[in-house]
């Protein structure tokens, strides 16, 4: 394993705090931020089997855990995109 790559993992690992081995040695890291009135937000980093970024995007959830924003902010950033409701 190269020091790039395990300075890289220490630094995701530090920073997130949360993390799963994917399927093709890559992995996914995750931070849970809590938010106001009981909101919280998930950051997400997916990176490759060289812990080199593939996304990263932001998960917003309302006070009941329903998903209601994501927020792809790379490779290419499409701002904040409401999750419209489905009903069953």
């Amino acid at each position: 394993m190269g020091k790039r790559r395990m300075t890289s993992r220490r630094i995701n690992e530090n920073k997130f705090g949360n993390w799963v081995e994917l399927s093709g040695s890559g992995r996914l890291h995750w931070l849970d931020v809590p938010g106001r009135m009981n909101w919280k937000a998930w950051y997400l980093k997916e990176v490759d089997s060289q812990e080199t970024t593939i996304r990263f995007w932001q998960e917003i959830f309302d006070e009941r855990g329903v998903l209601v924003e994501v927020h792809h902010k790379y490779p290419t950033d499409f701002g904040h995109r409401s999750i419209e409701s489905q009903e069953l």
